[in-house]
């Protein structure tokens, strides 16, 4: 088994801690989702999408509508702290291709524009293959909130 967890990556963090990522409304990144199989190998150590990219590598192969690299996310909201102020998150708004036949058992987040482009963000387990045939493949994100949101960096208590 390839997908052993949902991960923020450490490439991230340290681009975090760099400067070098901007969540921000009036960002000018852009972040893409790619989809992988379960033959993929991602982990919390995975630094790009360039050192994964390729269907060769575990990535769904490109057909229908999905496309070597994935697709953009929209930010749902400008990157939020809680009212005590120990937490800041932000999610993405749901992904989808229509009328596509796809299985994937999860996906890679990173920043897809800009200087350093590439560097992975997240990595996404579904815990299972997830199918479409034909059909709309939708990755939907949870809320956007201070326990749920896909990205969160806590205050430890």
């Amino acid at each position: 088994m390839a997908f052993t967890g949902n991960f923020m990556s450490t490439s991230f963090k340290k681009a975090l801690l760099d400067g070098e990522m901007d969540f921000s409304a009036n960002t000018g990144m852009t972040f893409n989702l790619a989809l992988f199989t379960n033959s993929a190998s991602l982990t919390a150590a995975t630094t790009s999408y360039a050192s994964v990219a390729g269907a060769g590598n575990g990535e769904v192969a490109a057909a229908g509508n999905y496309d070597l690299g994935g697709k953009a996310l929209t930010i749902s909201q400008a990157p939020t702290s809680t009212g005590a102020g120990t937490t800041v998150f932000l999610s993405f708004a749901s992904r989808t291709w229509a009328a596509s036949t796809i299985t994937a058992r999860g996906g890679l987040i990173y920043r897809s524009s800009g200087a350093n482009t590439n560097t992975a963000v997240a990595v996404l387990d579904f815990l299972a293959d997830k199918s479409s045939s034909n059909g709309t493949f939708e990755v939907q994100f949870p809320a956007n909130n201070q326990t749920s949101a896909i990205i969160r960096i806590e205050t430890p208590s």
